[in-house]
């Protein structure tokens, strides 16, 4: 049986691809864009950064929580696709929604939806497995981050054909949710529908209360046994720092942005349309050096990949403080948003064929729930950080926001060099699990 040569159905591979490019539309008009921009219109510019920072707190704390008894009641089912499937219809429900009522009710939408979002990404990454080699791995991570980030531009053009810019209520960005929810839906059934699944030979129960205190102790068992799996304690630590720093820009990007233009004398029309071209610039980055970077995985390992990647980050951020520390001009933020988007666009094509590198696969689904649990806490604590920061410069010191940013991106910067010294003894080797069966 090992001799044989598996079969990957094409459909399966750009079916699972596309679902990146699904999610991404979610994570880029909901996450990045224009959630932010609501809570702004709810809330105003001083307290934005502190209350968007509490509301996503909350939503990754809830899967941070979930997310090892997720992955590994996955591994007892029979299909991880069920999962998948029903995550996405709770995230696009819940998005529909926001905007239709008080804004504690979207703000727990929210919650809800971002949860749900946050779970689906930890079935979806543990199906690479499912349409990928050993041979191909970063070359089809890659794709799918390149190809994914096509996703951005229909959020952002979603935004510009609603005239998002323009919004000046709360209550005027319940339509451009349901759009996104929309979009979201429809991208992500042929994900559902051909991207074929080996299947787990040995099902065992799932929802039961014993399955899920079984699933709960193995899971712990891993922490304590990890010796048994070189390297992969200390990549979930380190990861714990890098993810921390991007999943804080992902969140804050568009907010820094408009304080850096408002500040400049933009108003606030001129500041959402710099925005989105800054935005769109990091996106058109991304989509190609998604492709490159995936090459690069295959050709030069996952470990040295993410390494060159990380060097990426350290320069980004210093850039992206000193353009709001010392008033650079605008102009500055688009290098910024081109290497922000390179280095995202490196750090999933490597970041996750190097999680399977280090991964046994029989216990795939739990290993991506623990690997999901880290990338949640970095989440939790990113923007607790960035609205911890925020509350002590902007609103008790009186710095203005853009420069109370930049104090928050300095700090991120310091959490991508301790995430560099903490992942540089791990290697990349395969290994040999045929023991651990």
């Amino acid at each position: 049986m090992s001799g044989l040569v598996r079969t990957i159905p094409r459909r399966s591979v750009v079916s699972w691809v596309v679902y990146d490019l699904a999610n991404t539309i979610f994570s880029m008009g909901v996450v990045s864009l224009f959630f932010p921009h609501f809570v702004e219109k709810a809330v105003g510019a001083q307290r934005v950064d502190r209350v968007f920072g509490t509301i996503q707190v909350i939503s990754y704390a809830i899967i941070f929580l979930t997310s090892p008894m997720l992955g590994a009641m996955t591994d007892r089912a029979r299909r991880r696709m069920p999962f998948l499937v029903w995550s996405t219809i709770i995230c696009v429900t819940a998005t529909a929604l926001i905007g239709r009522g008080s804004f504690l009710a979207s703000a727990v939408l929210f919650i809800v939806a971002n949860a749900t979002y946050q779970a689906g990404i930890q079935f979806y990454d543990s199906l690479l497995i499912e349409v990928t080699t050993e041979e191909n791995r970063g070359r089809v991570s890659g794709i799918g981050t390149g190809i994914g980030y096509v996703g951005s531009y229909i959020a952002v053009a979603l935004g510009l054909l609603l005239g998002e810019g323009h919004f000046t209520e709360p209550a005027h960005f319940w339509g451009l949710f349901g759009w996104i929810a929309a979009s979201f839906a429809v991208l992500s059934i042929p994900c559902f529908l051909f991207v074929t699944e080996r299947g787990n030979p040995n099902p065992r129960p799932v929802f039961s209360v014993k399955a899920i205190a079984s699933s709960t102790s193995e899971t712990i068992e891993t922490f304590k046994s990890g010796r048994k799996y070189p390297g992969l304690i200390r990549f979930l630590v380190g990861r714990v720092f890098y993810t921390d720093a991007i999943n804080t820009v992902i969140g804050y990007m568009a907010i820094y942005t408009m304080h850096i233009a408002k500040a400049g004398g933009l108003t606030e029309k001129a500041a959402a349309g710099q925005r989105d071209i800054i935005m769109l610039s990091a996106i058109t980055c991304a989509v190609p050096a998604g492709l490159l970077w995936g090459r690069f995985t295959d050709r030069i390992g996952p470990k040295r990949t993410l390494d060159i990647v990380l060097f990426t980050w350290m320069g980004t951020f210093a850039l992206a403080a000193a353009v709001g520390g010392l008033a650079l001009p605008i102009a500055a933020l688009y290098l910024v948003g081109c290497l922000a988007g390179i280095a995202m666009a490196g750090t999933w094509s490597a970041d996750r064929p190097y999680m399977l590198r280090l991964t046994p696969p029989h216990r795939v689904g739990e290993f991506y729930g623990l690997y999901g649990m880290v990338g949640r806490f970095s989440a939790i604590t990113g923007p607790g950080i960035w609205a911890l920061t925020t509350w002590i410069f902007v609103e008790r010191s009186g710095l203005r926001p853009e420069q109370g940013g930049a104090i928050a991106i300095l700090l991120l910067l310091v959490m991508v060099i301790v995430s560099y010294r903490i992942l540089r003894p791990i290697t990349d080797e395969r290994r040999d699990w045929s023991a651990l069966q």
